[in-house]
């Protein structure tokens, strides 16, 4: 029974760690990969997965769906009220599962907040800097 209670959490911060890095495949690694001289790399990449082609051209779709996600997950996790069973078997899975959620959702903010500095900063500071 716990399992099952934990599971949709658990596959909840996983979705948003899937979400998440696409905002980061399609705006911050072509980015990253094209200022460093590897333009070929991003042919290469929209050749191999079309895709990312397709996630760039609706980025804006992209980062308010994963943000989204991103809010339902630490909603989830944050929530007021939320408890670990008395068993203490139970309690020590639960704190477990806590703990690696919590892990999660952070990775994927920073993978977001990348994400965001790649496809909406990047440029604007690069021209207000001369570069």
């Amino acid at each position: 029974m716990f399992a099952r209670a934990r599971l949709p959490d658990t596959l909840l911060s996983f979705a948003t760690l899937l979400f998440s890095s696409g905002t980061l495949l399609c705006c911050a690694l072509p980015l990253l990969l094209v200022s460093l001289g590897l333009g070929a790399g991003v042919v290469y990449l929209t050749n191999a997965l079309p895709w990312l082609v397709v996630l760039s051209h609706y980025k804006v779709w992209t980062f308010i769906i994963s943000g989204l996600f991103l809010l339902l997950t630490a909603w989830v996790i944050y929530r007021p009220g939320r408890s670990c069973p008395a068993d203490p078997e139970l309690a020590r899975l639960c704190m477990k599962s806590d703990r690696w959620n919590r892990v999660v959702l952070w990775l994927t903010v920073g993978i977001y907040g990348v994400g965001v500095f790649a496809a909406y900063l990047w440029l604007p500071l690069r021209q207000a800097f001369g570069d």
